[in-house]
């Protein structure tokens, strides 16, 4: 399942440059498929709408970081756990109930993130 980051967050940022596609923004920000991988063109989300990789989309959060889950893999391929969750000094990198995956779904997401 992807990783969520709870209200608990206090906005140190450490998590961000750790994350390997680049699924990590501000709050406040726009955040883009195209951003920090090689998709081009059209894309499917998790809800399965179809945007351009490039298109910017609205903040998931106004206030503290947050994680898109259509770009976590929760490091896998990459890492042997989630990254943002080992850096994190307040334990507020968590487990998203929302968005229950199987590795192999993580992993073929990577694979579309990063052919």
């Amino acid at each position: 399942m992807a990783i969520k980051i709870t209200e608990e967050c206090i906005n140190c940022g450490a998590c961000e440059p750790e994350c390997p596609n680049n699924a990590i923004y501000e709050g406040g920000v726009e955040w883009a498929i195209a951003d920090g991988t090689t998709v081009k063109g059209s894309y499917t989300l998790i809800d399965g709408s179809e945007v351009d990789a490039a298109a910017k989309q609205s903040p998931l959060s106004m206030d503290t970081y947050y994680i898109t889950p259509n770009k976590c893999t929760e490091c896998q391929g990459f890492h042997e756990e989630p990254q943002c969750a080992s850096v994190c000094p307040v334990d507020c990198c968590v487990p998203d109930d929302m968005y229950q995956e199987t590795v192999d779904a993580l992993m073929a997401r990577k694979e579309r993130l990063h052919s």
